[in-house]
Order: structure tokens, then C-alpha cells, then sequence
């Protein structure tokens, strides 16, 4: 890969969850925000995972937060419309003037489409959110597949 890509995500179970696990697997630097309280919680995040704790239990900070540190913002949903904290974070995003893509299953070529919108802005911190499984089951591994697509064909580009 010809430039390392910094991943900024939250800690949602679905597509945030995939990504952070992505960036681990790949060595990705990457960092976020996520809701208070999750750090501590009962059942707390993996260590490795670098994220920074909000100061409210608000989901739509945490996703302003990670808009706002990024310089643009990739969102994966199984359906056309994003919903919820995915459609938060296309707002957020238009609201702050920062490049996003929303990228959904009906959409043929999703890893090229990735690939040409990081060529497009020239992003080096990219903010990765979408649906959470229990609302979309499948996103996660699907998001995880397009990041790893996306990926190999950066990777098979020259120095």
C-alpha cells in the first residue's frame, strides 16, 4: 500500500466492531470515540482496541466526534438508505463539509468505489461506521470483505 490509511471508528457492534477488528488484523493505526461508559462496561472492549471514551452516553456525539477527527467518512449499510447512527454519520458529515461515501449491498463495485474515493480526496484518516447486525444482519462481514477487497487492490499498486 503506498500510503498507511489511520482507521477512525466507534465501538458499535455490527460494522464498527468489524472495522477495528480489520485494522488490527492489517496493523492499521486507528483510534475513535465511543460512548462513556463502554470502556468500563461489564463486558469492557478488547484493550487493543485505541479508543477514546466521550463524555456522554450519547451515540450521536461519539459519531460527531469521529466525523470531526476524520477527513472523510465511509458508511456500509445492507439497505439503500442508511438509518440510525449510519444515516448520524452522512449527516454529520455534510453538516462538517468532509467527503462521504455511503456504500449499501445493492451497489456492484464497492471496493473499487472505496478505492477511487480515497484516491479522490486524498484521505489519510478515514472514519468507518454503518448498521449494527441486529439491524442488518450480515453488514459486518460484508463491510469486513469490501475493506479486505479494498485493501489488496491498494496493495497491488507500486511504491
Amino acid at each position: 500500500m503506498p500510503f498507511k490509511l489511520v482507521i477512525i471508528t466507534g465501538a458499535q457492534m455490527g460494522v464498527e466492531r468489524a472495522t477495528l477488528d480489520w485494522a488490527l488484523k492489517h496493523e492499521f493505526p486507528h483510534g475513535g470515540w465511543c460512548t462513556k461508559g463502554l470502556l468500563s462496561a461489564a463486558e469492557p472492549l478488547d484493550p487493543r482496541y485505541k479508543l477514546k471514551e466521550g463524555e456522554t452516553a450519547n451515540l450521536l456525539e461519539a459519531v460527531g466526534s469521529n466525523v470531526r477527527d476524520a477527513e472523510a467518512t465511509l458508511v456500509f449499510t445492507v439497505a439503500a438508505k442508511a438509518a440510525g447512527a449510519a444515516q448520524k454519520a452522512v449527516s454529520a458529515a455534510k453538516k462538517q463539509k468532509k467527503p462521504v461515501l455511503h456504500v449499501h449491498r445493492g451497489i456492484l463495485g464497492v471496493s473499487e468505489k472505496i478505492v477511487a474515493f480515497l484516491d479522490k480526496h486524498y484521505i489519510r484518516r478515514l472514519h468507518i461506521t454503518g448498521s449494527v447486525d441486529a439491524d442488518e444482519p450480515g453488514v459486518s462481514d460484508w463491510a469486513a470483505s469490501e475493506l479486505e477487497k479494498a485493501k489488496a487492490i491498494l496493495d497491488r499498486r507500486p511504491e
